[in-house]
């Protein structure tokens, strides 16, 4: 009986387990999508900013070293976010549920009782 209540207590520890990383992968995305949100916003400031900087200067705005300029901010605002959803995908790779193979630890007792 008690190899009964240690399997079913194994597969309940498994389903809570299984619970447990896939609330950390939630929160991992909530996460990459609040990074997105504010990434987007600040990369819509900077380039406001420039745009406008260009305009109190006379520029126009559609010459190729302005665009070059404004793409390199862009790019330049957007790298750590970049870098942190590179790390919060290998972070939601690494979680996993930690799985019993009940028959696999059956037949390891069935070796040591038959000995």
């Amino acid at each position: 009986m008690g190899q009964l209540v240690s399997d079913v207590t194994k597969v309940l520890d498994y389903k809570e387990s299984k619970k447990d990383a896939e609330n950390q992968r939630q929160q991992i995305l909530a996460q990459m999508a609040q990074d997105e949100a504010t990434k987007t916003n600040l990369i819509k400031k900077v380039l406001a900013t420039q745009r406008a900087k260009y305009g109190a200067t006379g520029n126009s705005g559609t010459g190729f070293s302005e665009r070059a300029v404004l793409k390199r901010l862009r790019d330049e605002t957007a790298e750590p976010y970049d870098e942190k959803h590179k790390n919060n995908l290998q972070k939601m790779q690494k979680i996993t549920a930690k799985k019993t193979n009940l028959v696999k630890n059956w037949l390891s007792k069935i070796d040591k009782i038959a000995g």
